[in-house]
């Protein structure tokens, strides 16, 4: 007997009847020649956040890496395994992709349990680890005088970005891209709520809303 989630099976189904027609030679031709996407997309987790479904992707387009907070480590080569890193490098090295964006979102869990100061439940515990690289030894990072949490919470959220693009500069293999003009780095954020989208304005360091130009909150 089948106990695969139900819904799921519903939803491949309709993949079948619906979308795989329109697609099918697509997804042949995927097939045979492999992936080329230009664009990797650093994301989150969280269900509500699928960069495919933001940017409105077709199969072969995007080279997706999602992890809890959308963060990127520094380069630390050891004997350790290194999930982000491991994709991170057969992006560039072996796909030659183009861009890579780090996208952050609104209302992110495990921003919010950095904020709240969660600490691991257990030696086994991964997310408070996972979230503890977010800052650098000795740096402090707190609620600042007459900003209230929601605003507190939305840039931490948004300083996660910054950290990750900084981290991907501590990858040889992707600074030296970057330098030589063949690989582009880029920020972005997701309202949730709204279904917003607002790019980071690189000289400006301000996120600009996708859809007018202006600048975020």
């Amino acid at each position: 007997m089948i106990t695969f989630p139900q819904s799921l099976l519903d939803g491949y189904r309709a993949f079948r009847t619906q979308r795989l027609p329109i697609e099918q030679s697509r997804y042949r031709e995927l097939s045979v020649r492999g992936q080329s996407p230009e664009t990797m997309v650093i994301g989150c987790c969280d269900s509500r956040v699928s960069p495919e479904v933001i940017f409105d992707a077709g199969p072969g387009e995007l080279f997706v890496m999602r992890n809890i907070a959308n963060l990127v480590p520094v380069y630390q080569p050891d004997e350790n395994a290194h999930g982000v890193s491991a994709a991170l490098e057969y992006a560039v090295n072996v796909l030659r992709i183009k861009h890579i964006v780090v996208l952050g979102h609104a209302q992110c869990g495990g921003i919010r349990a950095f904020v709240d100061k969660i600490e691991p439940l257990s030696p086994g515990d991964f997310i408070g680890k996972w979230m503890a690289m977010f800052i650098k030894p000795g740096e402090v990072v707190e609620q600042r005088a007459h900003e209230s949490m929601q605003d507190f919470v939305t840039r931490i959220e948004k300083a996660a970005v910054f950290r990750s693009l900084e981290n991907l500069q501590t990858f040889p293999f992707v600074r030296a891209r970057v330098e030589s003009g063949e690989l582009q780095l880029h920020g972005a954020y997701f309202g949730v709520a709204e279904g917003s989208l607002f790019v980071l304005d690189k000289q400006s360091k301000e996120f600009r809303s996708a859809a007018t130009d202006t600048a975020s909150p």
